[in-house]
Formats: C-alpha cells, structure tokens, sequence
C-alpha cells in the first residue's frame, strides 16, 4: 500500500493560512494598516475601490524597508518583531506573526514599493498567488505603498460569498476607526471610489473621536483618569442620556490594540448601574496601558482577544474609574441634585470677617391700622379704566335681563325598569384601556388583553412588507426639507437600505460628504423629525439585522413599525377598536414582528378559580 501523507505545496498553505487571517477585505486593511503604524508613519492614506474587491491601497511615510526586506516580507513566517520566545511575552507592536503579509500574496495581486529615508533607490516587488513577478528599482518617495488587487481571484468560492458593497466598505470603515482611534498622533485617511470618507489630522483622542463620529459627539464625552500600578486606564465614556440599544460605540484598547472582552464590558455597564436601563448600552472609547507580560496576545489569529494575568483587579479598576468619572463630572445624580442657586457662597477673604445682618423694627407698625386706608385705596379706579357717561347709562337696568329666567317647565323623567334592555350596547361592547399599555376586550369565553404597541407593530409590520412588495409607499412632502449629517458607517447602511425606505415612502437625495437632505418622509410618520426618525431607524436596524433569519426589507420594515407604533399612548375608544380590527386581519396576529405576543385571553372558568 503506497504511502498517503505528503507535504502540502507552499501556496496551498499559504491559502490555509489566509481562510484563518484574511476573511474579508477588510481583514486586508487592518493588516496593511497596522504594518504603516509599526511602521512609525505619521501619515497614513487607504484607498480602497468596489468595496475593496478591486483595491486595497496603503500608503505610509514608515520607515521603508530595504530591498532584501522587501522580498523577504513575503515569507511565512518572517517577521521584524520577535527573534525568540520569549519576545511573545514582550510585545507591544501590532503583526508580529509573519503570516500577513504571505497569506495576502497567496490569494491577491500585490504590488509593494518602499525606500527607507537614507536609500537614494526605491524598491518595487509584484506578487501574484505566491509567485514573484517582478522585483526591481523604481522611484518612489521614502515609505511603503502596498496595493492588493483583485483579492480571491483565485478562490471563486470566497469571493462568492462576500457581502454586497455596502456591507464590505462598513468592516472596512470598522477596522479603519479601530486603528485611527488610539492614534491621535498619525494623520489619517480614507477614500472609496475617489471619495473622500475620512480626513483625520494629528490632535488629541477628543478631536479623533469627534472626527470619526461626528460633531455632536464632543457634548456627548466625559473624560475618564485612572492610573494605578496594574493598569492605566485613560479616555471617554458617553452620558447616560446617549445610551444606545445597539452596540456600536464600544471600544476597548489594550497598549493600543482593539480588544473585545465581554468581562470588561460588564464592568463599564455595572459601573453605568441606574443609570441607563438595562437594554440599553453606553458608549466608551477607553485606552488601557497594561505591561506586557501580564497579558497573553497570542491566543487569537486577529488578535482581538486577549488574556489578562490578573483579570479581576483590572475588572474592579474599569468598573472604579468609569463611576468615579460619572460622579466627578457631575453625570450620576446626586442628592443636591436641584439645589438653589443662591447657596453657593463664595468663601471669605483672608483676614475677612462674617458681617452679622442690621435687621430693623418697627415697634408701632400695626398690619390691621390702616385697613380702612387700603380699602379705600382699593376702590380708587384708575382714569383710564374709569366708564363714561355712556357705559354707565347702558349698564344700568342689568338686572331685568334675569326677570322670569327659572320657568317651571315639565320635564320627563327617564325611569329605567328592570326589564329594560339596550341590545345595541350588549350586542357592541366597548374596549377598555388600561394605564394607556393594554386594551381589555370582551369576548364569548372571557376578556381578551391585547398589548398595543405590539398590536400596532404587527399591524404597521405587514403593511409595510405589502408596500415593499407593492413599491407602493405614499410620502409626506415636509414643508422645510431637513439636513441630517451621520457618521460614515450609519451613512453607508442608510446607503444600504437605501432602496427599501424609499419604496416605504422617504424621499431623500446625498448633499455632501456623510450628510442627506431629506425631501418627504412616509405618511404614518409626517409628524416625526427626520433625523430622529433615520437615526432611530439606524440603530434599530442594526438590532435586527444582527439576527440572520431576517431579510434585508424584513429589517427595514420592522424599524419602522417599531419607531411608529403608539407605544403608551391614551386611545379613543374608536381608535382602540379600529386597531383591534386591523390586528385581526393580519396573517399573524397573535405574536409582533420581533416574536414576542401581542395578546393573551383569559376565560370566565380561569377567573372563577381566581375567586375560589
């Protein structure tokens, strides 16, 4: 029997190491990012095209490298970073594994050129599926352009399984501010398709954080400090009034690595205890600074989990100096939450003395003495309001009017007997609400509670997948057409979900960079602000398409019947039976779109055993 196990060829390993290292275009970009910033760059530009199907482009004022190095770069396993062993235990740079670089030539075009600031000649490598191509002298400004073109081209079937342009360019923005964020200090940018994304220059963490996300971010930081010999911890957290329902502004950096740790995230939210509910999430962007050998980095491909030597006391320090910020800055309530104005009293002066207050009396004054004074005084009408002749002598006789007014007139008094029966009201009996939530219904076998925001929900769900379907949404022109300016990854999903909110009824058109105007908004939300509405919309998408049984056009419909439905809102009693009949013509009528039910009957034997 002839032997079975053979060696695999380099570029099919290479290609094994890239399922695990290179996922997405954007795992591209982090990689290439992170190698300008070890680089030592202060300038760092990605260009990416189709969503970075087409290119990946990085260009640094880095070092450089030489022209073996550049060849050498390419190697599995070749590495700058580390010489031995114990190095893992010690490091404080980004890649350090030697596989990027060698798993991205193993299923891409790349090109690289580099010059380090003392080599007068310029290096350029071509690879293509691990063969080399071309390595020769060129001209080039000192630093590195890596460009990766047609990736998976030689893998059709992960190429096929990338998601739309959309979804693409939003992980690469994600890996883009997860590297720009801990590095204030290195001017930034990004482009797609010519367009400009972000333009980040050198300042502080406050001015980066604004620039990633938008102005009306700096209102929304409060500064956290804490130094200690474990950890160091430095950054922002957001306000409890900005708590969102969706993750999405949830950073964590560890000696400015990007980490999840859901640890840690327990305890920014414990610290945030009653102060947000409980479904809702805060926003922090906090840098850890940690030795490192008291953490283990090399447990993950992409490296953004880690294991911490001493978790507990870093979990009680990030839980410490989240609180104390809150308290510090005057963000948790205290109990001098509303206290007067007037009590703060400037301290006294050196050398300054407490003045007693002169309080004077009046030893004779008599409150009751002059009464009749201001009486009097309180019978004098002003001349402006004094009447003249002709007010006078029209209203005089007034009490003629009233002559007769009370006539004895019989009235016939209604009598209800005990056979008396109204069948109308018996045959329609009106719902009731109850604490403006729930609407109690009788029915044959008992009473019906129907949840009304879910009620509504279902309702507004299904008719906006039949207009979906239809392409039948009817639009609300506004009168004053709204600007709304959003953050480059909510800009790209509303860009995502663009056709399906439009066939619902918005109408709304790009006007600059990140920034929408919109023209008209569906007719069940006229009385909505748009910019609160697409906001809303945003976040709740994100919610429901974090779930992979829902469809795009299923996401966007439940976004909106969610943000439009009545919630705890007091109804007439046509309009609770108006809704109680749109309830029950719907396909699914007993549960709302996210599942949860939206009515419950309890019949006459249920509440006959409740009174025994």
């Amino acid at each position: 029997m002839p032997d079975i196990i053979e060696l695999l060829p380099d570029s099919v390993a290479n290609q094994i190491a890239a399922g695990e290292v290179i996922q997405r275009p954007a795992s591209v970009a982090k990689e290439l990012l992170e190698n300008s910033v070890d680089a030592g760059a202060t300038d760092i530009k990605l260009i990416i095209k189709d969503a970075g199907k087409t290119l990946i482009q990085v260009i640094d004022n880095g070092c450089g490298m030489s022209e073996t190095d550049a060849r050498m770069c390419f190697e599995r396993h070749a590495t700058s970073k580390i010489r031995k062993a114990d190095d893992l235990f010690a490091i404080r740079t980004k890649g350090f594994r030697g596989e990027a670089m060698a798993s991205i030539a193993a299923i891409a075009h790349v090109d690289i050129k580099t010059r380090r600031t003392e080599d007068e000649i310029a290096t350029k490598v071509e690879i293509e599926a691990t063969t080399v191509k071309s390595h020769e002298p060129v001209s080039a400004p000192a630093g590195t352009s890596t460009s990766v073109k047609t990736l998976f081209f030689n893998i059709p079937a992960r190429r096929k399984f990338l998601k739309s342009n959309h979804v693409e360019t939003r992980h690469i923005i994600d890996e883009f501010q997860r590297v720009a964020m801990p590095h204030p200090d290195i001017s930034m940018s990004m482009h797609h398709n010519g367009s400009e994304l972000f333009h980040l220059p050198q300042g502080s963490l406050r001015q980066r954080i604004v620039g990633i996300f938008g102005k009306n971010h700096n209102q929304k930081l409060v500064p956290v400090e804490e130094v200690t010999n474990i950890v160091s911890i430095s950054g922002f957290i957001g306000k409890p009034e900005f708590a969102k329902k969706t993750r999405g502004e949830q950073f964590f950096f560890v000696n400015k690595r990007f980490i999840r740790n859901p640890y840690l995230h327990h305890a920014v939210v414990a610290a945030f205890d009653e102060l947000i509910p409980k479904d809702q999430h805060p926003s922090y962007f906090l840098l850890m600074d940690i030795a490192p050998e008291q953490i283990d980095i090399n447990i993950h491909p992409t490296k953004t989990e880690i294991k911490f030597e001493d978790e507990k006391s870093v979990y009680a320090i990030v839980r410490s100096a989240v609180r104390q910020s809150l308290g510090k800055y005057n963000v948790a309530p205290t109990l001098d939450f509303e206290r007067e104005a007037a009590f703060d009293i400037s301290p006294l002066k050196k050398g300054e003395s407490v003045k007693v207050p002169n309080i004077s009396i009046d030893p004779d004054y008599n409150p009751f003495g002059n009464a009749d004074k201001s009486e009097q005084k309180s019978k004098t009408v002003p001349s402006q309001f004094a009447m003249t002749g002709l007010e006078k002598t029209n209203k005089k006789g007034w009490e003629k009017l009233y002559e007769n007014f009370e006539i004895d007139t019989p009235v016939e008094q209604q009598i209800i007997s005990p056979e008396w029966d109204d069948s109308e009201e018996s045959d329609e009996q009106k719902p009731i609400q109850l604490h403006n939530k729930y609407i109690l219904s009788n029915i044959k076998s008992g009473v019906m509670l129907i949840h009304q925001q879910r009620a509504h929900e279902r309702v507004l769900y299904e008719k906006f997948i039949a207009a979906l379907a239809q392409n039948s949404g009817h639009s609300q022109q506004l009168l004053f057409p709204q600007t709304v300016e959003l953050s480059a990854g909510d800009f790209e999903i509303i860009k995502e979900i663009e056709e399906g909110i439009k066939m619902l009824g918005f109408d709304f058109r790009e006007f600059g960079k990140n920034t929408f105007v919109v023209d008209g908004v569906p007719s069940e939300m006229a009385e909505e602000d748009a910019k609160d509405l697409l906001e809303n919309i945003i976040e709740s998408y994100k919610q429901n398409n974090s779930s992979i049984k829902f469809s795009q056009m299923e996401c966007v419909a439940k976004s909106l019947a969610l943000k439009s439905s009545v919630g705890n809102k007091k109804l007439k009693a046509d309009e609770m039976s108006g809704l109680i009949d749109a309830l029950f013509a719907c396909e699914i009528p007993h549960s709302s779109p996210s599942g949860k039910p939206t009515l419950i009957t309890i019949t006459l034997d249920d509440l006959e055993k409740r009174f025994q």
